[in-house]
């Protein structure tokens, strides 16, 4: 195929989603999008990308996840004007609800691309993120789980047996573990900063679940040696026929919400294995979904890796 005809990676996003804030002081703010975008554009990648306009979510697919008197409730408390607060770091305001919709719907808009063959890999670079978000209830900034969406919907539209989640953010995907801990079909991979928010995941762990906790300071060549150690042979085991990724640059040596020493080439060599992986056993399918990363240059710098290794370029 050309160029023209079957690009490699798209990217998903959705003008809803820069219009989501929680307040001017709040780090999970519109201009991350614009910080990605502005480096997407700078590094000459747009050219070998795809861009679609995402989607919302229908009820069905968000309530895979999610239950259907927290949908309701989060439509029922949307404010006209002004902000809602949910808890002390998460907060809606009229757009909110619009976006979370948006955000869940790149995502599967992705899968269903991916597995119908029109690109091998996508990023969604969306928000509000989602991998904090519980059944039934909003937290740490995420409203709908996005990246368990995508997952279920993998296997209940699709028909897929094994999904794999690769959730490589400073903090723990609780959210991702609550929904899928003892179900054999999805392999949850992660590292985090422990101790740390949301204090999960270290402990008491389901079979299916690799949650690699890691101490403040934590850099690159320990971070690579738990991928090589401790991911890896699980990935090959699973043999996931979708690989999602949970895309959070908020471990960048220069992001101050956390105290982890990644680079940009620490970002581009993870997503690299993940998509070898995904060579081997998934038909090189891979879903990508932004979740968090605060420091605005590192966030668009790193994101630009993480796409130009799910591009292969």
């Amino acid at each position: 195929m050309n160029i023209i005809a079957f690009m490699e990676t798209l990217y998903l996003t959705h003008p809803a989603c820069r219009l989501h804030e929680m307040g001017r002081w709040h780090p999970e703010c519109p201009e991350r999008l614009d910080a990605i975008a502005d480096q997407m554009l700078a590094s000459g990648i747009m050219s070998y990308v795809q861009e679609r306009e995402a989607p919302a979510a229908t009820a069905e697919q968000i309530c895979r996840v999610h239950t259907p008197q927290y949908v309701q409730s989060l439509r029922d408390r949307s404010p006209r004007a002004g902000y809602e607060a949910l808890d002390p770091d998460t907060s809606m305001n009229a757009h909110t609800f619009e976006a979370a919709l948006h955000a869940a719907g790149a995502a599967v808009a992705a899968v269903d691309a991916v597995m119908a063959g029109e690109a091998a890999t996508a990023f969604c670079a969306v928000r509000p993120p989602g991998h904090h978000a519980l059944a039934d209830r909003a937290m740490g900034f995420c409203f709908f789980n996005n990246v368990a969406i995508a997952a279920r919907h993998a296997i209940e539209a699709h028909g897929l047996e094994r999904v794999a989640v690769v959730d490589f953010d400073v903090h723990h995907g609780n959210g991702t573990e609550q929904a899928f801990a003892g179900d054999e079909r999805v392999l949850m991979c992660s590292f985090f900063q422990h101790p740390f928010y949301p204090h999960s995941g270290a402990e008491g762990q389901a079979p299916n679940m690799v949650n690699v906790p890691v101490p403040a300071f934590t850099a690159g060549p320990a971070v690579r040696e738990v991928v090589r150690e401790r991911w890896l042979p699980r990935l090959e085991a699973h043999r996931p026929q979708l690989l999602l990724v949970s895309a959070g640059f908020d471990a960048h040596r220069e992001d101050d919400m956390a105290q982890l020493a990644l680079t940009e080439a620490d970002y581009h060599w993870i997503t690299g294995q993940v998509v070898e992986v995904a060579a081997r056993h998934a038909g090189g399918r891979v879903v990508s979904t932004l979740e968090g990363g605060y420091s605005l240059s590192a966030l668009g710098r790193s994101a630009v890796a993480h796409v130009r290794a799910l591009a292969k370029l």
